[in-house]
């Protein structure tokens, strides 16, 4: 009896605990095929979310990209503008520089033996420096350089830079063999050895010496400026490469309140041009090396004329005033326009001056600034003309 009431128990426990299996089994796959579901309709909004996403992020970059290309062509706009009216108020400025050469010119031509007429040197040399600044800005806001018909010696180019810049009588220049610009040329290379001189007349000392050597390597003619300035460091000379590669010109709104154009000036007339310029070198005072590469299509033989029709450089006629033949500014004062020639009145002979005060004060700016209003001519309207200032 105890025997059979303990297998009915035994029994029952059994059933109870297969029933109890049999409904974990049934509500595991219940709950399974709910989670499931759910995970599919969480997928499915997933998916929907990512494409409402999607959509959004489209048209957001369609945004960004038009809002970008309205900015850009604000931008573009606006630079043309400035250099539009830039370039406009340069060239009127040139073209008051170029009637003020002329009057001044026209006035030592009648009056060039008076003494007081001499000192018009000295505006004379400040007209040059205004007409090369404004030249530059007209470069950097599209104007076309101005144009030349024949060749012009190399030594001429460096020699007209040489009486655009403010520290002219500083500048030594060496005398090449036989070597000419070609034509293309001559006004972009005596434009950018204008701003290199100047650029190293400004960052030197006062009484420190500029040297210009020119050296033919293979079939490039090499035009190196020496100065004993400060030198630059290595961020600068990196920013200055850029520049002067003429890639990536900054825009006129980038150059600041007090613009600097002579960088990026060379660089784009030396890239449209076909030339390079390298400031990453260190001359032998110290300062900067700058090296204007001219490639063998940018230069000539030059063509030597009869030695009967040079005139003597050594000897100069004095002016016939007791004045001090320079300025107070240190300039050399200017007499009237006759060829330098070795007869003085009263028969006396004419002082001898050294070379280098020859080439590098009277030379370099009464030659010289005739020279570079040949070399740098532009096409400018005049003061009077159609064009706004």
């Amino acid at each position: 009896m105890t025997q059979d009431v303990l297998l009915w128990c035994l029994v029952a426990i059994a059933v109870t605990a297969v029933a109890a299996v049999v409904a974990l089994v049934l509500r595991s796959r219940a709950l399974g095929r709910r989670k499931r579901e759910s995970e599919a309709a969480l997928e499915a909004r997933l998916r929907y979310a990512q494409g409402e996403l999607d959509r959004v992020q489209a048209a957001l970059t369609t945004l960004r990209d038009e809002q970008d290309g309205v900015i850009r062509e604000a931008e573009q706009a606006a630079e043309e503008n400035t250099k539009s009216v830039l370039k406009g108020a340069a060239r009127f400025l040139q073209s008051l520089a170029a009637e003020q050469t002329t009057l001044l010119d026209g006035v030592q031509r009648e009056y060039g033996g008076h003494p007081v007429l001499s000192d018009l040197m000295d505006i004379t040399h400040a007209n040059a420096q205004m007409a090369r600044k404004a030249q530059g800005i007209a470069v950097m806001c599209g104007a076309p350089l101005g144009r030349r018909n024949q060749p012009a010696s190399v030594y001429d180019v460096v020699r007209s830079a040489q009486s655009q810049i403010r520290n002219f009588q500083r500048v030594e220049i060496m005398q090449p063999s036989g070597i000419a610009l070609k034509a293309s040329a001559v006004a972009p290379v005596a434009l950018a050895v204008a701003e290199l001189l100047d650029n190293a007349a400004s960052f030197s000392q006062a009484d420190a010496p500029i040297e210009v050597t020119f050296r033919q390597a293979q079939k490039n003619l090499c035009i190196v400026i020496d100065d004993a300035g400060v030198g630059m460091g290595d961020e600068d000379r990196q920013r200055a490469g850029a520049l002067l590669s003429g890639e990536g010109l900054p825009r006129l709104s980038q150059l600041g309140t007090q613009p600097k154009f002579g960088f990026p000036v060379i660089g784009l007339i030396a890239r449209q041009h076909g030339f390079t310029v390298d400031v990453t070198g260190v001359s032998r005072y110290g300062g900067v090396r700058a090296v204007v590469l001219l490639p063998e299509e940018l230069w000539t033989m030059e063509e030597t004329l009869p030695p009967a029709t040079e005139a003597p450089v050594s000897t100069i006629r004095p002016m016939e005033t007791g004045r001090s033949a320079r300025t107070a500014g240190g300039l050399p004062k200017r007499g009237s326009r006759i060829s330098p020639t070795g007869v003085t009145t009263g028969g006396e002979q004419a002082p001898r001056r050294s070379a280098r005060r020859g080439t590098g004060s009277l030379a370099a700016l009464q030659r010289g600034t005739q020279s570079a209003r040949d070399t740098a001519s532009f096409d400018i309207p005049t003061p009077g003309g159609s064009e706004n200032a």
